[in-house]
């Protein structure tokens, strides 16, 4: 099996009609079929999204709109370098919190930890693989009892659920990615979702030069029409993807019991289907090398350590030949 792309060959022919009429329309960006990919995936998702050119602009779109600059944030360790710089290119400072063994996300014991030594004003959270965080509950809840701002990075998220919620729901701002190999993907892009409407409307000029006020700073985040169609073609898809993936895993499970073992009632989108024994053919692994090395920070994350060298991902792709 090599590497496939998340799309269906038989939305090929709607995918060419939508550019067609792109086309036709000489309207190639700010468009109708970027409001129509964000209000599909609203749909989907149950909270209002903002699409954007890559997951970049939604991310430092969340945290201009919070006045984290020049403020702490926690960050896991275990996650693409991607999350700690947009901390640090918002003008923030980055502190990494270590991960659980069991899922790779955030661990809320050390998370408890960092808050109470760094006093933070915002913390990302990472769902790693497919499946949700297994600490969101409790460390969403101290977030909302100690009035730290909460950021789901969501970068590997399509299609997960948890009783039904999606991601993005327990912070106040998720930040999906559309990037080639995601599990449904636009080539680039990316979308924010967040139930803070403030956040939504600020998130739109903020892509947009900050138009007309000029009162927001913001730059060129402004996703195009032919990229918009294709996201709307892929989240039409995306059920028919999860369903495939999930049934793909359940025949996985048996051949490998040392897996990341997901909690009741969550969904995994797949992403990435996670071991703990080594595989010979397989994608490597989720990250192998952790962001507080990368970034040189003297800290101890010895579970981070230690997933970056004892985890494999299974070939897992939607109608991969």
């Amino acid at each position: 099996m090599k590497f496939t792309i998340g799309f269906d060959k038989q939305d090929i022919p709607t995918l060419h009609k939508y550019w067609d009429d792109i086309i036709k329309s000489q309207q190639w960006t700010e468009g109708y079929f970027t409001k129509l990919f964000e209000d599909k995936w609203s749909d989907y998702n149950n909270l209002p999204s903002v699409a954007f050119s890559g997951w970049t602009g939604g991310a430092l779109a969340a945290m201009k709109y919070f006045g984290l600059e020049g403020k702490t944030v926690l960050c896991p360790s275990n996650t693409f370098m991607a999350t700690p710089l947009a901390i640090v290119n918002s003008g923030a400072k980055v502190q990494f919190v270590d991960c659980n063994k069991e899922d790779l996300c955030m661990s809320f014991e050390d998370f408890k930890l960092q808050c109470e030594k760094f006093k933070p004003a915002g913390a990302w959270i990472v769902h790693i693989g497919g499946h949700i965080a297994f600490d969101i509950e409790k460390i969403s809840d101290y977030c909302s009892a100690n009035n730290i701002i909460l950021i789901e990075d969501c970068a590997h998220a399509h299609g997960a659920s948890w009783e039904g919620k999606k991601p993005g729901s327990w912070g106040d701002a998720g930040i999906y990615s559309f990037y080639a190999t995601k599990t449904i993907s636009t080539g680039e892009g990316g979308i924010l979702v967040s139930k803070h409407k403030e956040l939504i409307e600020f998130s739109k000029q903020f892509r947009n030069y900050g138009k007309l006020e000029y009162k927001i700073p913001g730059l060129n985040y402004r996703m195009n029409e032919f990229t918009a169609a294709i996201g709307v073609v892929q989240v039409d898809r995306l059920a028919d993807i999860i369903s495939y993936k999930n049934d793909y895993a359940s025949k996985l499970d048996a051949r490998f019991p040392n897996r990341v073992r997901l909690k009741p009632g969550m969904v995994s989108g797949y992403y990435k289907y996670i071991v703990f024994d080594p595989v010979e053919n397989s994608t490597g692994k989720v990250y192998d090398q952790p962001c507080h090395r990368i970034m040189q920070h003297n800290v101890e994350l010895p579970n981070t350590d230690w997933i970056a060298k004892h985890h494999w991902c299974v070939l897992i792709y939607y109608k991969g030949e």
